[in-house]
């Protein structure tokens, strides 16, 4: 694996303490052990426990990560220079091919998209131009027909623009060209010398003398004195007149309407329709200010890099961050039931039965033989408190509870009055809304086609349990829809009596509750006594009774 390439150690949606403090304090970790950049991100808000957490250890909140799907910046983006429009035709087509691109980009000074001319514009432009004023209703600078026939100014002004005329070929006699040559007109000549002064007495603006042929100083001078420019170039005639007009500038063909562009942060699968299904080749690439950064083609997308991720806290998809499929998971650390996320390669997965995946990477430290820091032994620390309820819940073992006061050790804090702090930070919920307070903790699952989702938030008296239910009753029921769950339960926690107050809506939500724990529970709410564990305590009960075991 690239040292420097990134990669996300994440945990689940509406992350909950031990989801934040385990990606920061893993990240810190193996970026210890591998010198490479691993980077803690955070799938949802945090929450004011968490907040508080942080914010006592002094540590930066991560970054939020939605979406880990292959984007446009994941994808190899050529990176072609824009050009000026100004520039020729011809020059324009030597670029492509020395840079093998059917496609360049034009910019301004500034360097933001000002169009775009392909090969096939150069191809129509060259294969349609009938006019021979062409060049004038371009407005080609004659700096583009010196590089264009390789030619050698020998008087006037080269940053003139043709602006009128046509271009004329003079092969006949002198008699007959004074007919046909105009004012302003660019005239293609050989040696002659009555030719050339024939051009210049008719008020040519530009003469050009083919083969290398020298000029004579009456010449000269009277070009000076008529302001006409003398080009000499060794190429003859046909060959000039041939290649004349491959010194239009790209702005006179280039496209600007219409134009498909993409992001860095766009999401492959968006746009993986739109570029097959169209006939160009390639698609520049802007930064949110239009500045031009380059190009994309369509075999871009056949093999594109996948996100490099490490999950901590959960291994299910519907916890996952969206387009978690799409990633590519290098590790899962994890202490909750075995999931249905699914790795591309092999992963190194590590699962065991204890409160906390902090307390796991805990172990990860002392077996690489890794000095943790106060401020990352505190966040694992509070990771454990929060997630054994300070040692009060089923979920807590004998090694939670041994490496949570090595850690408060560590971290230099007294671990009652330190948790009470922290959970009264949490639990002070009365100013949220119900949308805020039912999102903080939210989990779905399925079990035998019943899809239902369940939220826990933990509270420390019952005055303020009684104001959070009675909003989250009403606003739980159009939650439920909006997620197409069968049932949905909310979980008020009271961490002190070791009780929690069940919220439920949805067909056969108050009979699953009634079976599974063998209550006698109200039309949307009951008290389940002892019940405190989301992962140890209800969900199991709910897999059993609809499983039919």
């Amino acid at each position: 694996m690239d040292k420097k390439e990134n990669v996300f150690i994440i945990g689940h949606r509406n992350p909950d303490t031990d989801s934040i403090c385990s990606a920061i304090s893993y990240a810190y970790l193996k970026n210890k052990i591998e010198n490479s950049n691993y980077i803690p991100m955070r799938a949802g808000e945090i929450n004011e426990e968490t907040s508080f957490v942080l914010k006592h250890f002094n540590c930066k909140v991560p970054d939020l990560i939605t979406d880990v799907g292959t984007q446009v910046k994941d994808l190899e983006i050529s990176s072609v220079d824009g050009i000026s429009e100004n520039i020729s035709l011809k020059k324009a087509w030597n670029i492509m091919e020395d840079k093998f691109k059917a496609t360049l980009v034009v910019t301004d000074k500034d360097n933001k998209l000002d169009g775009i001319i392909t090969l096939e514009d150069i191809a129509t432009s060259y294969m349609n131009i009938y006019e021979s004023n062409t060049l004038a209703t371009a407005r080609t600078p004659y700096e583009n027909v010196i590089e264009t026939i390789n030619g050698t100014l020998i008087t006037g002004d080269v940053n003139q623009i043709i602006e009128k005329g046509k271009v004329f070929i003079a092969t006949a006699n002198p008699d007959l060209m004074e007919e046909y040559i105009e004012k302003y007109d660019v005239v293609i000549t050989g040696n002659r010398y009555e030719s050339q002064l024939c051009a210049i007495e008719m008020g040519a603006s530009c003469i050009i003398i083919c083969e290398g042929a020298k000029v004579s100083k009456t010449i000269t001078n009277l070009a000076k004195d008529r302001n006409c420019l003398i080009i000499t170039t060794n190429f003859d005639t046909f060959t000039v007149a041939r290649l004349i007009h491959q010194s239009i500038p790209v702005s006179f063909f280039k496209q600007k309407k219409n134009l498909i562009t993409f992001k860095l942060d766009d999401f492959t699968n968006n746009i993986k329709d739109i570029i097959t299904k169209n006939r160009r080749r390639d698609f520049p690439i802007l930064k949110d200010d239009g500045t031009y950064i380059g190009m994309i083609s369509r075999r871009n997308l056949i093999s594109p890099k996948r996100k490099k991720v490490i999950i901590v806290d959960h291994n299910e998809v519907s916890q996952a961050v969206k387009n978690i499929e799409e990633a590519e998971i290098l590790e899962i650390i994890d202490h909750h039931r075995i999931g249905t996320l699914e790795t591309v390669a092999p992963a190194y997965f590590r699962n065991q039965p204890v409160g906390c995946t902090s307390t796991i990477i805990y172990q990860m430290f002392v077996e690489n033989n890794v000095e943790i820091p106060r401020e990352i032994a505190g966040l694992m620390c509070s990771a454990i408190i929060s997630d054994t309820l300070l040692f009060r819940s089923p979920t807590c073992t004998a090694l939670d509870e041994q490496t949570a006061k090595k850690l408060a050790e560590i971290s230099k804090i007294n671990l009652e009055e330190y948790a009470f702090n922290m959970f009264r930070a949490g639990s002070d919920l009365t100013q949220k809304s119900a949308e805020e307070i039912s999102k903080q903790d939210f989990k779905k699952f399925t079990i035998q086609d019943v899809s239902f989702g369940v939220g826990q938030i933990n509270s420390m008296n019952y005055d303020e349990e009684k104001v959070i239910s009675e909003k989250l009753s009403e606003y739980l029921q159009k939650f439920r829809k909006e997620q197409n769950l069968d049932m949905i339960f909310f979980m008020i926690t009271n961490i002190l009596d070791k009780n929690t107050r069940l919220i439920y809506f949805g067909k056969d939500s108050k009979e699953l509750v009634e079976k599974s724990f063998n209550v006698e529970a109200g039309e949307s709410s009951c008290i389940l006594k002892n019940v405190v564990s989301r992962k140890k305590q209800l969900i199991p009960q709910f897999a059993i009774t609809l499983q039919g075991e």
